[in-house]
């Protein structure tokens, strides 16, 4: 059975990667784009017309009857495009960053029965891996520490996904009883605060804003004679791609609220 998808912000750096890769789905069909009303009139790929475009998503919802809802917008329209879709019993894929775990359980109340609210912090499945890998070594070692590097366009630090690395990191050293011996912000001199970089739950995270990198993170495990640095590379947005994907077809088999794409790798 083909999946009737719909992609907000599909005139964007990431939604327009979304519609070239639904064009080599053979189980994966756009229905339709929703974007500024500039945009309006065709969602074109190389050239060629691949679904009408809208500046209404109630509008697209009505005239195409999409089954999946991908949105890479921003935080102020993604919260307004999801009260559109999931009372029309569209389901939700939503890479868009920016809304609170609570802000998500309360938007999953909109919901249909049997219709899924799905947000993903990282689409890539290799850093969803690193993150897993993360938590499972945490408890293992005294000493922990995150350093990610983005472009220097990117809006906010630290990342969503270092945030999330370093909850879950937390999480799993809180439940075996470790607690780390390495220096904290009471060590930073005066005038240099921030050094140590910004605690997440005690765990210092590094963030690195600059031309030349795209989205990576290490993160650094250490105890008495010996470190571990678990690393992952995204050198351009192709490497969300398999991970969105992944996504639009889960969503249909699932419903409620998920987050994280490892809920759906069953890690």
């Amino acid at each position: 059975m083909t999946i009737r998808v719909v992609v907000c912000g599909f005139g964007g750096r990431m939604g327009s990667h979304v519609v070239r890769a639904l064009a080599t789905q053979d189980d994966l069909q756009l229905v339709a784009g929703v974007d500024s009303p500039a945009a309006a009139g065709t969602v074109e790929l190389d050239g060629q017309a691949q679904a009408p475009a809208f500046a209404d998503l109630a509008e697209a919802i009505d005239r195409t009857h999409p089954d999946v809802l991908v949105d890479f917008t921003t935080p102020l329209a993604v919260e307004k495009n999801i009260r559109v879709a999931l009372p029309l019993g569209v389901d939700c894929v939503i890479g868009t960053t920016g809304l609170t775990p609570e802000r998500y359980e309360e938007l999953a109340q909109l919901a249909c029965a049997g219709t899924t609210l799905f947000h993903a912090p990282n689409f890539t499945i290799g850093a969803v891996l690193m993150m897993s890998f993360a938590r499972r070594a945490a408890p293992f070692f005294e000493d922990v520490e995150i350093l990610e590097f983005h472009h220097n366009r990117k809006a906010d630090a630290p990342s969503g996904t270092a945030i999330n690395t370093a909850l879950g990191m937390a999480a799993s050293r809180r439940e075996a009883g470790v607690i780390s011996t390495a220096p904290g912000a009471e060590t930073e001199l005066a005038g240099r605060e921030g050094a140590r970089g910004a605690s997440v739950e005690g765990i210092p995270v590094h963030s690195v804003r600059s031309n030349g990198f795209y989205a990576h993170q290490e993160v650094i495990l250490a105890s008495a004679g010996q470190a571990l640095t678990i690393r992952h590379d995204s050198v351009d947005p192709s490497a969300y791609l398999p991970g969105i994907l992944l996504a639009i077809r889960a969503v249909r088999e699932r419903s409620g609220l998920i987050i994280g794409l490892e809920e759906l790798m069953n890690l």
